[in-house]
């Protein structure tokens, strides 16, 4: 099977020495190309870290990155589209002067403003500011500033927060066929149910490891395995620092 990405014993470590805590510890991602990929986990668990680490956001401290199957490098972020934490706007222009901005500093045509507006239903905005938006809209155009370059990989940490019911499904909808459009997603989330209506597969991080990672059954009580998954990852931890103690 062709990975659209993969990591490979991918580890963050935060300070130095003793004091040193280490945020994502030897994750091996596997995401197939053309598919949904679900990344769960609570928060805190190391989600937005590992996803910062692909959108080069943050430098690994071991482990690799790899894209379609070779070595991540700085010009892979030209097909790798991200919006992680707060949409990166500018709040005193419209959504079709932040999109300018983008191509203006991409080199992208201004034709693809009116693509990616439609594709996320933002034609009608007109002279609005974006910082007048709601907190759906603003989604929609971080989600439109990470199309513009035609990305063969999308990334959303936490797409749904702060959306409300309509605004969810909306966006249910939009993410799923995406994939149709030659694009693979990795989305992630600690609200299961979501992840469980768009995903092809899920991976599931707990305390900075990943510790399941396997094709989404629709018959699996996904609540029941997260939190066996979790419990497992706890114990082990709780293991190993006894087993330190003892020495």
């Amino acid at each position: 099977m062709e990975w659209a990405l993969e990591t490979r014993m991918l580890t963050k470590r935060f300070g130095r020495g003793a004091q040193a805590q280490t945020a994502v510890d030897r994750v091996s991602l596997h995401v197939p190309e053309g598919e949904v990929y679900g990344l769960l986990g609570p928060n805190g668990a190391g989600k937005s870290t590992l996803l910062k680490m692909v959108a080069g956001m943050l430098h690994p401290t071991e482990g690799q990155i790899m894209v379609a199957g070779r070595p991540w490098r700085r010009e892979d972020l030209r097909s790798i589209g991200s919006l992680i934490e707060t949409p990166p706007l500018y709040p005193n222009l419209t959504a079709r002067e932040n999109l300018r901005v983008r191509t203006t500093l991409l080199g992208i045509p201004d034709e693809r403003i009116d693509e990616v507006l439609r594709t996320v239903g933002l034609t009608g905005t007109g002279p609005k500011r974006a910082g007048r938006f709601s907190m759906g809209m603003k989604q929609r155009l971080g989600i439109a500033l990470a199309l513009l370059a035609r990305p063969r990989l999308l990334i959303l940490d936490e797409p749904t927060n702060g959306l409300d019911p309509i605004g969810i499904e909306d966006l249910r909808g939009f993410i799923r066929a995406l994939p149709e459009q030659g694009i693979t997603v990795v989305v992630s989330s600690h609200i299961l149910g979501e992840v469980a209506q768009v995903a092809d597969r899920i991976g599931i991080i707990a305390q900075g490891r990943l510790a399941y990672e396997d094709r989404l059954d629709p018959a699996a009580d996904l609540e029941r395995l997260f939190m066996d998954v979790c419990r497992e990852v706890a114990a082990s931890r709780r293991d190993a620092r006894g087993e330190r103690g003892e020495r």
